[in-house]
């Protein structure tokens, strides 16, 4: 999903843009973002001879919004990036000369090969193209589109994205797409070869005349579609995760998971899940398996600022923090950020453990907009705790953390209130929230990352991830806490966060 990010007085020149990008104090420091202009998708995500590749859809100059390039990061830690040379560029003629969107990385036979889509005019098609051995210059595929048009006979609403796995001597394929008047789907191919393809089916169709308007609604079609395995050889079992981007008409949804069990040619569901409680701004997630055993997450942070804003700034779109994904105790998805995130921690500050006596205290040794707090409270049936982050002196900006555990104990809530988050009336504010499991000892393990605008949350293993942008940076420091009802602080402990680029401006085009 492409929008336009149109600059008032004309294209800027890349090192103006760069250093435009580099004032800006919305922009994170320690999460990935491009050296300037607009980036969205995560792409062709992958552990190569244990470097991480990190490739995204890349606007470098944010001109024609359709002119999508594939940007590339390398890094050996997961925290520390490496700008690599621009991967993918528009063609002047053929499949992708309006550009080249959302796609995978796949080993063929050791040669590194990317799956992606091509644009030209309104048609979005699978194309191929083959890299070199450290993955920075790669060789499109004069057969590209290696599928000529989408399924014969049925109307769709859309057709790209992929999702490129080998299962036994055979490639097999999933696009995203959806078919109008049932809803998403994914459309199921196979091949011998990567560029011969043979149309199977589609694998699930959702039905979009179900929950319309609801956090968990299906959507007319499904973008960066994902299907992987978790807990395979574990004693209890494994679980098929088919992942989804709920789209419709141009407008960006939130991410979905199905749970079930894929064989042969088809998927049978068994539970619909939330992916991320902030909805659009955990957006077209991808992920991958490292040598070290982990299913790895990626997501696309939308911006909550107008296109104005964004254009003034000079760069739009953040890439979440590597997430590691397992399977949960209630059979859902378990997230956490990656281990190595730790290794920024600046500055420890411990807040002793007891009863949260009061609605609200501030903590005047905790303070930062770039920061690492983990706390596990324990809310008695009925209270309500809450975390206030990025709060100026006098109250006015403040943007509020809340688990509440219901009345009968059985279940708790996680909110995020940024009805106060900025004084700027353009900026998006809405409330956004989701359950969150509770034991029976109402014991609920958080963790929350800022990076300037960039706000992820994890609670028992339940992600919510937005962006927040107070008027007044400089002074939205402040940290705090409060409780309504019996609510015990057994722990709290609060890290600055190292940066992860330089002081100076990164070459747009390196």
């Amino acid at each position: 999903m492409t929008h336009d990010l149109t600059f008032p007085s004309g294209t800027p020149t890349a090192e103006g843009l760069a250093e435009r990008a580099l004032r800006d104090p919305h922009r994170p420091r320690f999460h990935f973002t491009s050296p300037g202009g607009w980036l969205n998708d995560p792409n062709g995500l992958s552990h190569w001879n244990g470097v991480y590749h990190l490739f995204y859809q890349y606007n470098p100059l944010a001109a024609a919004h359709h002119r999508i390039h594939w940007g590339h990061a390398t890094s050996t830690d997961l925290i520390h990036w490496t700008d690599e040379p621009v991967a993918l560029v528009p063609g002047t003629t053929g499949p992708d000369r309006d550009g080249c969107w959302s796609g995978v990385l796949v080993d063929d036979g050791g040669v590194p090969t990317l799956v992606y889509s091509g644009r030209h005019g309104e048609h979005e098609l699978p194309c191929v193209a083959r890299g070199s051995a450290d993955l920075r210059y790669w060789t499109k595929d004069p057969a590209n589109p290696v599928i000529a048009a989408p399924p014969e006979g049925i109307d769709i609403t859309a057709f790209r994205d992929h999702c490129v796995w080998r299962e036994g001597q055979l490639w097999r394929q999933l696009v995203g797409s959806g078919i109008r008047g049932a809803g998403g789907t994914a459309f199921l191919y196979e091949s011998d070869d990567l560029r011969s393809w043979r149309y199977v089916g589609p694998l699930l169709t959702g039905d979009a005349s179900q929950n319309r308007g609801e956090l968990d609604w299906t959507g007319t079609m499904w973008e960066c579609v994902d299907l992987f395995r978790l807990g395979e050889g574990e004693e209890a079992g494994s679980t098929d995760v088919l992942v989804f981007s709920a789209w419709d008409e141009g407008t960006t949804h939130h991410p979905l998971y199905w749970i079930g069990r894929y064989e042969g040619d088809t998927f049978t569901p068994t539970g619909l899940h939330r992916l991320d409680y902030g909805g659009r701004y955990f957006y077209a997630p991808q992920s991958t398996g490292d040598e070290h055993g982990r299913r790895l997450m990626f997501g696309w942070l939308q911006e909550g600022r107008t296109d104005e804003a964004n254009a003034q700034a000079g760069w739009c779109g953040v890439m979440s923090l590597p997430r590691v994904v397992t399977l949960a105790t209630d059979g859902g998805l378990h997230q956490a950020p990656v281990p190595e995130l730790t290794e920024l921690r600046r500055e420890r500050v411990e807040v002793a453990p007891g009863r949260l006596a009061d609605s609200y205290t501030r903590l005047p040794a905790v303070r930062g907009d770039q920061l690492d707090i983990e706390t596990t409270l324990r809310l008695a049936p009925g209270a309500t705790a809450r975390l206030v982050l990025r709060e100026t002196p006098d109250g006015a900006e403040r943007t509020v953390v809340e688990v509440s555990r219901s009345h009968d104990g059985a279940s708790g809530t996680l909110r995020l209130h940024r009805d106060t988050s900025s004084l700027d009336p353009t900026v998006d504010t809405e409330l956004r929230y989701g359950e969150v499991p509770l034991g029976s000892d109402g014991r609920v393990d958080l963790r929350v990352l800022v990076d300037h605008s960039a706000l992820e949350i994890f609670a028992n293993g339940r992600a919510l991830t937005a962006r927040i942008y107070p008027t007044r940076p400089d002074k939205a420091v402040g940290v705090g806490v409060g409780a309504d009802g019996d609510v015990a602080l057994e722990r709290f402990d609060a890290w600055q966060m190292a940066s992860v680029f330089s002081d100076g401006p990164r070459p747009l085009w390196p």
